[in-house]
């Protein structure tokens, strides 16, 4: 569940993890499909869910043709 909003675009896109190095591939594997998963992370603004604004660090898993999938806020805030 996300209880964010990303107000533009995620920049300074950086490589977590790739394929093997996913602790938790079988799991997406099993929700989503097969695909050449990454775990990224980038910088966002974001809007929370009582208004306000924020810089924060963005994690998600991500497969070609699959999209961007389990988006989640790493605190703390960058403000």
């Amino acid at each position: 569940m996300i209880d964010f909003e990303i107000i533009g675009d995620i920049h300074n896109i950086a490589p977590i993890a790739i394929t093997r190095g996913i602790r938790d591939l079988s799991r997406l594997q099993k929700c989503y499909g097969k695909g050449n998963w990454r775990k990224l992370k980038g910088f966002a603004t974001v809007r929370l869910m009582n208004g306000t604004i924020h810089t924060a660090e963005i994690h998600w898993y991500e497969a070609h043709g699959i999209g961007k999938k389990e988006m989640k806020i790493k605190f703390p805030l960058l403000d």
